[in-house]
C-alpha cells in the first residue's frame, strides 16, 4: 500500500484519468473528490464489505437448505 500525506487542495493522479482531490479535513473526517470516467466504478469500501458479507451467508444459508433437501 502507498501511504501520502496530502494537505487540503492537494490532489492525487491514479494513471492518466483518474485524480483524488483532498477538499476538506475536520477532525477526523476528510472529505476527498474524485473525478474519474464514468465506467470505473466507485464504491464506499465499507458498502463493498458488508454486500460481500451478505452474499457470503446467502452462500451458507442455500447449502444447508441443500443438505437437508439432499437427505430426504
Amino acid at each position: 500500500m502507498l501511504v501520502l500525506s496530502r494537505k487540503p487542495n492537494e490532489s492525487i493522479k491514479i494513471g492518466d484519468n483518474i485524480e483524488l482531490k483532498i477538499i476538506e479535513i475536520k477532525g477526523e473526517t476528510v472529505r476527498i473528490g474524485i473525478e474519474a470516467p464514468k465506467s470505473v466504478e466507485i464504491l464506499r469500501g465499507e458498502l463493498v464489505e458488508s454486500i460481500s458479507e451478505s452474499n457470503n451467508e446467502a452462500i451458507e444459508i442455500d447449502l444447508s437448505l441443500f443438505n437437508q433437501l439432499k437427505k430426504k
